[in-house]
């Protein structure tokens, strides 16, 4: 997810953590990665400078979710500092080591990537490896930082993900309608051929025994 360092998006990129977490399940590390995902990118706004291009990326690969936030400065590096409690800065990397199971900066020639990792997770699973599921997965991941969800977060309910899922999957194909009819399709003929060949693709008929589209 790209973003300029603005202490304003420091708020959109908490959103996309907490919204990409629990859509994978992982609602226990929402607060821990978004704070860290805030003191990464205010270390950007602080040692690097307003306006700074960045970008977010989470990940998980085997047990461990993994945070990188990347900007193209290769001199202002992340430093692990003893701050004073009454000092109003400096602790940004400490609070980050404390929270994190590990972290780290990584050089490239053109941009640096500060990273931290949290053990204790799965990686999100896709049933049989479907193509067709994996490819909606990349575009509600995408969807999901271009427009985030109508609905309200609640952690305390289960239903959250497939709230969330359910909007996004709503947006997407709306838009997608909007831009088809915009251009001249045939919105009807669209739809129909979309739930001729979900159910022909389905082990189970989805829409058998119910109502058909008006």
């Amino acid at each position: 997810m790209a973003f300029t360092a603005h202490p304003e998006e420091v708020a959109r990129l908490r959103r996309a953590v907490r919204l990409h977490l629990t859509e994978w399940g992982h609602d226990d590390l929402v607060d821990t990665a978004q704070l860290c995902v805030s003191e990464l990118v205010s270390n950007i706004v602080t040692h690097v400078g307003t306006g700074t291009p960045g970008s977010l990326m989470l990940s998980t690969a085997g047990e461990r979710l993994r945070v990188e936030v990347h900007d193209p400065d290769t001199r202002a590096l992340p430093t692990l500092v003893d701050a004073e409690i009454d000092a109003e800065g400096g602790r940004g990397m400490a609070l980050v080591d404390a929270l994190a199971d590990r972290w780290g900066v990584r050089l490239y020639e053109d941009h640096k990537v500060t990273w931290c990792e949290f053990g204790g997770v799965t990686a999100p699973v896709t049933p049989d490896g479907e193509p067709s599921i994996e490819r909606a997965d990349v575009l509600l991941d995408v969807y999901a930082t271009l427009k985030p969800p109508a609905c309200s977060y609640d952690r305390e309910s289960g239903r959250v993900r497939r709230r969330v899922e359910e909007e996004s999957v709503i947006g997407i194909v709306t838009d997608l309608l909007h831009r088809l009819r915009a251009h001249g399709g045939d919105v009807d003929r669209v739809l129909d051929c979309a739930q001729s060949r979900l159910e022909a693709t389905s082990p189970a008929k989805v829409g058998a025994g119910q109502p058909s589209r008006p």
